[in-house]
């Protein structure tokens, strides 16, 4: 795996304590959020386990490399961030912002 060499995504604010990184990305709003999580998860090599969409925000559980994330996109704010599930994956939020820096 190679660091993401486009700059359409980078780190907005990494909290590893709170198992929280927030993702910097193009602007989108409810129709345009599959084509830019998708695209995240192109980047940085993560696969879609299953999607749950409200009606103002998108979780979707990805696995990255046998870890199980949120990846969770608010369209009124543009906010688009991963969530650790456990303490167990603060390593791999910590390589996945390595991959954005």
């Amino acid at each position: 795996m190679t660091a993401v060499t486009s700059h359409v995504f980078g780190i907005r604010q990494f909290d590893r304590d709170a198992r929280f990184l927030s993702i910097k990305s193009p602007e989108f709003d409810f129709d345009s959020f599959d084509t830019i999580a998708e695209s995240l998860l192109l980047a940085i090599d993560a696969r879609v386990v299953e999607k749950e969409s409200n009606a103002d925000l998108h979780i979707w559980l990805i696995d990255f490399e046998g870890c199980r994330l949120l990846l969770k996109g608010e369209h009124y704010s543009g906010a688009l961030w991963l969530e650790a599930m456990s303490d167990d994956d603060e390593e791999t939020l910590t390589f996945i912002a390595s991959l954005l820096n």
